[in-house]
């Protein structure tokens, strides 16, 4: 009888525990606001540097060096 009793009690606290883990959350909200005007120029910015890393065929170290360059000028 003692064995039934504790094996109630430990499925009791296991269900008690579990339901939480299977509440639905809220989805996140979309986002609705534009990017902003300088991250805009950024990625206009990043995109022409590599263009131009494209035209000058360059790849791994010497592109990367390049479009860093690049965007800082």
């Amino acid at each position: 009888m003692k064995i039934l009793t504790r094996l109630a009690v430990l499925v009791a606290l296991a269900f008690s525990l579990a339901q939480p883990s299977f509440a639905q959350t809220a989805a996140p909200a979309p986002k609705t606001g534009a990017m902003p005007a300088d991250d805009m120029a950024k990625k206009a910015k990043a995109k022409e540097c590599s263009a131009k890393a494209d035209a000058q065929g360059l790849h791994g170290k010497a592109r990367k060096e390049f479009r860093e360059k690049c965007k800082k000028s």
